[in-house]
């Protein structure tokens, strides 16, 4: 099992223990226990129980509950303390805003015991009556509770992926003679995932339906299946599936039938053409010869939403893409000096030995205090850590950054004799998530017209699939950044993915740079770039305009240049 996901079980059990109001200290070896494994960097799957428990911080305790999780997936304390919880108690704790203190209180006093009955508990206004709650805090949980709702049966991209490639190899081993695809969300890269969608391509469509009945991870839903459609549910998560069988002369129109929105499909760009209609006319060998025949270059599944991208095809003008492998550095990491993970040189170190040449560090600020944020003193203790380790470990090079709290009328949250510190500054909002859009806005632009400000980091605030972001008017907030030449965050967090991929066309016109940031707090969170750039290149973002592609002297001179103009 994944080290995350032991954590995960760990971080659970504390929860549960608070929930039962078990000794406290019980629950703190736990809470502990977990915050140890966040630093073991090696898979802790393969490790014997003597290794585990040489791990400082791991006691015997832990290390045979992580010998017993390898072996059974769970361990006895925590499988007894689900038993001993409603489902629905536990997915409470999931709610944002309330932790296991307050769920227990619903629980045992209300009697409540599933998200269902909490929503209506909040729409009769009970919830606001019990001690610890009141008004504001059942409004919360009651939007907290629609926007979850709404958002039931879906997957982050993240997770969704390599759910899909795993189901493809599947299913290509069940029907190893026919061509399969992955069509849908996963293909055109959506952040947000609702089916798993393929297309087969066979010439005997009973015998494949019969045999992809026989996979044990699907569940067919027989009566929303027909001839030519297997219909139902992935078993490891729930996702639906949906599975369309084709002959094989058909295979490249259907997939690009499929792996297209509908505003790519209908839109017209030629003589009352559109794509559905070169789809009809003929079948294609290709994807790439659909294009062909419709009299324009190839267009990647991800730029398929019907934006300009069948203009740009017909005049062959589509953009080259920003490649993973384009970037030279990573900016927007924090460190054991607020709340990461590692220490500054094993972020620096495991960032170098992935072949980047520069790491930005910018942990929480000085009003962050619940994420350990930074007062003066620590900023000045950091950087001359910097300072030292940039001789130990050049060429590489860590700049010196900081994520400054954009506070509720738009300041940052250190006097200028420390802002001038800096290499750059992201400014981002943690707190005060619920202006309307015009505070929310103009909150933004006063901290992107604060000449201090390099970065505006994660500019919405939203959790995909946990919280609706605030509501900010883009255009005003890109132009903004244009006007006082300000980069504009991609947070590569699979949570955030924020700027959203909508917004990215305009900031591109506009002239604004874009850096993928991974908002990494232990060395694992750099491998989220990958998520960030392909928000990017739904966007349509080019190596050109992504900041962290330019090399490390050119990052320098940027900053340098920028402080310089003060």
């Amino acid at each position: 099992m994944e080290n995350k996901k032991i954590i995960r079980l760990f971080k659970l059990a504390a929860e549960l223990m608070e929930l039962h109001d078990e000794n406290p200290f019980k629950v703190r070896s736990y809470v502990n226990g977990a915050a140890t494994l966040e630093l073991v960097e090696e898979p802790l799957a393969g490790m014997s129980q003597a290794t585990l428990e040489s791990i400082q911080g791991v006691g015997k305790g832990i290390a045979a509950k992580i010998i017993e999780i390898n072996e059974a997936g769970s361990f006895a304390e925590l499988d007894q303390m689900l038993a001993a919880t409603p489902p629905g108690v536990v997915e409470m704790l999931r709610i944002k805003g309330i932790g296991p203190k307050k769920v227990r209180t619903i629980w045992k006093e209300l009697g409540t015991e599933t998200v269902e009955e909490l929503l209506e508990a909040c729409e009769q206004d009970k919830l606001s009556k019990l001690k610890g709650f009141g008004a504001k805090t059942q409004e919360n949980i009651k939007q907290a509770l629609l926007f979850t709702q709404q958002n039931r049966g879906k997957l982050l991209y993240a997770e969704a992926e390599p759910a899909a490639e795993e189901l493809l190899q599947t299913i290509k081993q069940a029907l190893p003679d026919a061509k399969v695809e992955v069509v849908g969300d996963v293909r055109r890269r959506m952040e947000i995932v609702e089916s798993l969608q393929f297309v087969v391509a066979t010439d005997n469509y009973t015998d494949a339906c019969e045999k992809l009945s026989k996979i044990d991870v699907l569940e067919q839903d027989v009566r929303n299946s027909g001839p030519r459609v297997w219909r139902g549910n992935y078993s490891l998560n729930g996702l639906t599936v949906e599975i369309r069988l084709v002959d094989d002369a058909c295979f490249a129109n259907e997939v690009v039938l499929r792996s297209a929105s509908e505003a790519h499909l209908t839109q017209v760009f030629a003589a009352g053409k559109c794509m559905l209609n070169v789809l009809r006319e003929e079948n294609h060998k290709t994807e790439e010869d659909v294009y062909n025949a419709a009299g324009m270059a190839f267009i990647v599944p991800e730029l398929r939403e019907g934006t300009n991208e069948l203009q740009l095809a017909m005049d062959n003008k589509l953009p080259k893409l920003l490649e993973l492998s384009d970037l030279k550095g990573i900016l927007h990491n924090h460190s054991t000096y607020s709340d990461g993970a590692h220490t500054l040189e094993q972020m620096a170190t495991f960032c170098r030995d992935m072949g980047y040449q520069y790491l930005g560090i910018s942990d929480h600020s000085k009003t962050a205090s619940y994420a350990g944020g930074l007062r003066e003193g620590d900023v000045l203790r950091q950087q001359k850590e910097i300072d030292e380790l940039n001789q130990k470990l050049a060429p590489f090079k860590i700049f010196k950054g900081i994520e400054s709290d954009i506070l509720t009328d738009g300041s940052l949250d250190y006097e200028e004799d420390i802002l001038k510190t800096f290499d750059f500054i992201v400014a981002s909002v943690h707190s005060v998530l619920n202006m309307d859009e015009k505070k929310a806005t103009q909150r933004l632009i006063t901290a992107i017209e604060n000449p201090y400000t390099t970065m505006l980091g994660h500019p919405t605030g939203r959790l995909l699939l946990r919280r609706e972001g605030y509501p900010i008017n883009h255009k005003m907030v890109i132009d903004a950044c244009a006007a006082n030449n300000v980069i504009i965050e991609i947070n590569a967090n699979p949570w955030r993915l924020d700027l959203d991929w909508r917004h990215v066309q305009y900031a591109l016109e506009k002239g604004v740079m874009l850096s993928i940031n991974p908002d990494a707090h232990h060395t694992s969170g750099y491998d989220d770039m990958k998520y960030g750039v392909l928000v990017g290149r739904k966007g349509g973002l080019t190596k050109e305009m992504t900041f962290n592609a330019k090399p490390v002297e050119e990052v320098e001179a940027y900053f340098n240049k920028r402080k310089a103009g003060i």
